[in-house]
């Protein structure tokens, strides 16, 4: 029955191409394909032969460590390695084109809310099949990758959010950023910086996956839960933005900021917080004063739980499926504990296991506070919302658009988000 239902949901993924290619954010860099895949499923005797990996970091070349990897994982399972590396969407595409003509690449390694779609329309096996041993993987992580009680692949690695501060504006408006431990003492801290003539928070609010991206710790720790758009929880959290903005807390050019302009206005050194993810720390070095780390905290304290970004490692479906048993290995090798310390070091991630998380704190202590926010985040998709996610996400940010900019209260844009959703997800 399940090769009958893939064959299904693999004819009709024209439709999914298109859905995906107006909704997914692209990330920088170029294509680096040369239609390297176009014979990937090709059927060749599994342990020999040259097998096609495509990743999402055209910024690596061959001298890279990354593909030196791939190189060396594909050595050591007796094979030849067929890299190419594709920008994020190009990427999501590609791979749907593949499946639909039957020649998709023996390991793809995709941005973790795709790989619902990817499943969802038959293009991924699942460890079951492939025998992929994930034990070694926190729960939270791999949730992720997970529908309908089966798990398509393993991640690479996971960043998440948490919140950067300037050590300088704190300690002129005397605050210690220890001190922030929940919603009200954060709101209280930023009272104390606008008081002291300094700049209090800023994020990105805009009207993308971006926005809500964002948003998700503020109504994760409400307690609130994305079935239930418009709860009193969910309310709260919008509340909260809307009132720092009122308040003059938060400037209004969060409502057009993106995560990169976010961070720009922080690193002017006028703002006291901003909430940022793992990528800007190489960043943070850079912005000529003191900073620090502190997890997002729940509205009644502890760390809220923040989205999850990073890779899977996947096994697409082949017509072959002799190949398995080679593909395994190269997926063994790259997500490996030996190996998963370079790999996360190269693409900037947390390690999605609890050993290697702790020797990457052993080697770099400010990865701590990563690691603690990564252990209490979330997949977009997880708790088995998978596809229904974006068509939720949707609606959520055009919420905080609507009440952030005034157009309508909080109770009013969230009870109308929550409509819409109910409807696109029927």
């Amino acid at each position: 029955m399940e090769s009958l239902d893939r064959g299904r949901r693999v004819a009709g993924l024209g439709l999914v191409v298109l859905v995906v290619a107006g909704g997914l954010t692209a990330c920088s860099g170029d294509s680096g394909g040369d239609g390297a895949g176009a014979s990937a499923g090709a059927s060749q005797a599994a342990g020999g032969g040259t097998y096609t990996i495509w990743d999402p970091y055209p910024q690596f070349d061959d001298s890279s460590d990354w593909v030196k990897l791939l190189t060396q994982c594909g050595t050591q399972a007796g094979v030849t390695v067929k890299r190419t590396g594709y920008d994020t969407t190009d990427l999501t595409n590609k791979a749907l084109l593949a499946a639909q003509q039957g020649n998709s690449p023996d390991v793809l390694i995709v941005d973790n809310p795709v790989v619902s779609t990817l499943a969802d329309a038959g293009v991924l096996t699942s460890t079951d099949e492939t025998k992929i041993d994930t034990s070694a993987v926190s729960p939270n992580l791999l949730a992720a990758g997970q529908l309908g009680g089966k798990t398509y692949g393993i991640p690479i690695g996971a960043n998440t959010l948490a919140l950067y501060y300037n050590s300088d504006v704190l300690k002129k408006a005397g605050v210690d950023a220890a001190s922030v431990k929940d919603w009200a003492s954060l709101t209280a801290a930023l009272e104390k910086v606008k008081a002291a003539g300094k700049k209090g928070i800023t994020f990105s609010a805009i009207g993308t996956e971006e926005g809500s991206f964002q948003f998700l710790p503020w109504f994760w720790g409400s307690g609130a839960q994305l079935t239930k758009l418009d709860s009193p929880e969910g309310v709260a959290a919008l509340s909260l933005w809307t009132d720092w903005l009122k308040k003059g807390y938060a400037p209004n050019s969060v409502i057009n900021n993106t995560q990169t302009t976010s961070w720009q206005e922080f690193a002017t050194g006028d703002f006291a917080f901003a909430e940022n993810g793992t990528w800007q720390l190489a960043n943070a070095k850079k912005t000529g004063f003191p900073y620090g780390i502190i997890p997002i905290p729940a509205k009644d304290g502890g760390t809220a739980p923040a989205p999850t970004g990073g890779e899977f490692v996947s096994m697409p479906v082949q017509k072959d499926t002799a190949r398995y048993a080679t593909t395994q290995k190269l997926v063994t090798c790259l997500t490996s504990t030996d190996n998963s310390l370079t790999t996360t070091t190269t693409l900037s991630y947390i390690a999605p296991t609890e050993q290697v998380q702790a020797k990457q704190v052993e080697q770099n202590p400010e990865l701590k506070v990563w690691v603690e926010a990564v252990k209490a985040a979330k997949g977009r998709t997880s708790d088995n919302l998978g596809t229904k996610y974006p068509k939720i996400s949707e609606p959520m940010w055009k919420a905080m658009q609507a009440a952030l900019s005034g157009s309508q209260p909080p109770q009013e844009a969230l009870t109308a988000a929550q409509s819409a959703a109910a409807s696109a997800t029927q």
